[in-house]
């Protein structure tokens, strides 16, 4: 009744198969998110939430850990709670993701995967520029 209380999200499966296996998708889950924040076409908070999911029904325990870690968990409560990204989540993301189109632009040679890349760089910035800005209080 306890877990009820704190997160009604949190169900645990009690069959072990289901639980280690959710367990194990969810910490692979958080591994390809942080891989996110550092190459700017893979997402990050989307991987974020899933493990959010995975570890909601393997361990109350590591839920707790993402929800409450201090490098993106306060991201994934604004994201959920439908406030947004704050201003320099958005300036970060968005360096980070040119930084990243801009390397793989000069590393390659073929002018069609330029173009590509180009058009996902404007595109994903469009995107996180017109989500939400969050304003800390």
């Amino acid at each position: 009744m306890q877990n009820e209380q704190q997160h009604p999200e949190v169900k645990v499966h009690h069959r072990p198969i289901v639980r280690w296996t959710l367990l194990f998708a969810g910490t692979v889950f958080v591994g390809i998110g942080i891989l996110g924040i550092f190459l700017p076409l893979l997402p990050t908070t989307v991987f974020f939430l899933i493990a959010a999911w995975c570890y909601a029904r393997s361990s109350e325990r590591l839920y707790d850990w993402l929800h409450h870690n201090r490098y993106f968990g306060k991201y994934i409560k604004n994201y959920r709670q439908g406030h947004g990204i704050t201003l320099s989540g958005k300036i970060i993301t968005i360096i980070i993701l040119w930084g990243g189109i801009l390397y793989s632009i000069f590393v390659t040679e073929m002018l069609a995967i330029r173009i590509v890349l180009v058009i996902i760089a404007v595109g994903v910035t469009i995107h996180v520029s017109v989500i939400p800005t969050h304003r800390e209080p």
